[in-house]
């Protein structure tokens, strides 16, 4: 897939989010399905310098920062053409690479917060990160925090992360998150190898005090090109038990690449007897439609714009374009934002609009953002009897 990818940008980043057929649901909050005007999320990759080697990273971090990084102020004036999309403005979500290896990230912080842009920050787990840096960026507005863990032991997740260590280096970053009350997220990979492990990761996540326990379906970009996803039977296994889990769980639960959860939360919860209302208010509901490129906007460390960090294919450069332009215009936007558009099964599927599929992952496996996302083993009744593929085993056929 690399080979469409323009070669002076790299998308990366760290997962984040927001998340009865569709005739009913849809009827609640149309306007919510289709982000025209403005994204929720700009993920701002401010560097792909990072102190880890980890096997799935999409931004196939280096040590050193590159030497065409966005500028602090080619930084404010990113800040200051967001707020051209109006209010509510985008949250923008500090990531990398490791965003702590820039200097002046307080101030960016400082400069998105005074300009009334809401702000997260997705560290790498490394001697960097320190209580007394995490106390500067939440004095200078950082609101939320995300952290990564791949495994329910130190063996597991030093060895995705490539440095011993950082595990226990996360567990500590989660308590100083407690002590300063930055609220967390955590971060979750989805691997044949991490799969039978997330038991054991969920009782750890009831242990250390989470918002949000976010769970990355991988797509084969970056250094997780060489990992394995798991089957679309595993994932719609997997997407129940976790449906399942929301029930009880002490903080909220979703799926970043991995939209066809909400197909099967919103089964299960027409199955209990809740209304379109009901559905459309509850936390999943509340993302419906928000996918790449629509709700979603990623700036690399070099300036270029993607529909997400996942998905590489550039728009411009805010260097040199309108950012706003971009993302309300350009045909890559506007063509992910339109549901009609889709093909295969995704193109027949009643979920199309609340869903919509991954796009980045149909572009991994097609080369195509339209086409249907391999993961999703669902047949929609438009589809039946049609040479449409079920799944991915049929495009590996």
């Amino acid at each position: 897939m690399t080979a469409l990818m323009h070669p002076a940008g790299r998308p990366g980043g760290h997962p984040e989010g927001s998340p009865a057929g569709i005739g009913a649901v849809g009827s609640v909050r149309p306007e919510g399905y289709v982000f025209n005007r403005a994204p929720m999320l700009v993920y701002w990759e401010t560097t792909t310098s990072c102190g880890l080697a980890c096997r799935h990273c999409r931004a196939e971090a280096i040590p050193e920062r590159a030497p065409d990084e966005l500028t602090t102020e080619e930084g404010f004036r990113l800040l200051d053409a967001i707020t051209g999309f109006g209010e509510p403005y985008p949250h923008v979500v500090f990531t990398g690479g490791d965003p702590l290896r820039r200097p002046d990230l307080e101030t960016l912080v400082e400069a998105a917060t005074a300009r009334g842009i809401g702000a997260s920050l997705a560290p790498a787990a490394t001697p960097e990160l320190t209580p007394v840096r995490l106390r500067a960026l939440k004095a200078a507005g950082i609101q939320t925090m995300s952290l990564s863990l791949d495994g329910s032991t130190p063996e597991r997740h030093d060895g995705f992360r490539g440095v011993p260590g950082t595990f226990e280096v996360t567990l500590r970053a989660a308590d100083w998150t407690h002590e300063i009350g930055l609220p967390l997220q955590v971060n979750t990979l989805i691997t044949d190898e991490t799969l039978a492990d997330l038991p054991a990761i969920y009782d750890l996540m009831t242990r250390i005090g989470i918002i949000r326990w976010s769970l990355f379906f991988l797509i084969s970009v970056g250094r997780g090109s060489a990992l394995r996803e798991i089957t679309p039977v595993e994932a719609e296994r997997l997407n129940h038990w976790l449906y399942g889990l929301s029930k009880d769980a002490p903080f909220a639960i979703k799926t970043t690449e991995a939209t066809h959860y909400r197909r099967v939360a919103i089964r299960r919860m027409q199955a209990e007897g809740l209304d379109e209302a009901a559905i459309a208010a509850t936390p999943v509901g509340r993302g419906f439609g928000v996918r790449d490129g629509n709700g979603i906007l990623f700036v690399a460390n070099n300036g270029y714009v993607f529909p997400s960090g996942f998905l590489p294919l550039p728009t411009g450069n805010v260097r040199t374009d309108d950012i706003v332009t971009l993302y309300r215009e350009h045909p890559v936007f506007t063509g992910l934002r339109d549901a009609s558009r889709f093909k295969g099964r995704c193109g027949a599927c009643e979920y199309a609009r609340i869903c919509g599929g991954s796009r980045a992952r149909a572009f991994a496996w097609t080369g195509d953002p339209l086409e249907s996302d391999p993961l999703c083993p669902f047949v929609p009744p438009l589809a039946q009897g049609r040479a449409i593929p079920a799944g991915r085993e049929l495009i590996e056929a």
